[in-house]
């Protein structure tokens, strides 16, 4: 298992790989391999976020998770007071 803290580091590279990708593929939209590597890297992303999710409560206040059985957002520390730790 992953402690929160390095699941949080590894969403934090593949959003930035993400960023970094997109503003290749805005100068260089038809190369292929970036737009592969953006494709696995968004996947990867999407797994990362679903394990921390599932581990650890949402990670967006609204409009991206689902709440079951009780309004979590508010009964969990902030995001920014996980990391001071």
């Amino acid at each position: 298992m992953v402690s929160k803290e390095e699941l949080l580091q590894q969403i934090a590279e593949c959003e930035f790989t993400l960023i970094d990708i997109n503003l290749f593929l805005d100068t260089h939209p038809e190369c292929e391999r970036a737009l592969s590597d953006y494709n696995c890297y968004a996947q990867q992303l999407a797994a990362l976020k679903k394990m921390y999710e599932e581990n650890y409560g949402p990670l967006h206040n609204f409009g991206n998770d689902t709440s079951e059985g009780s309004w979590k957002w508010v009964t969990q520390a902030w995001p920014w007071n996980e990391m001071e730790g």
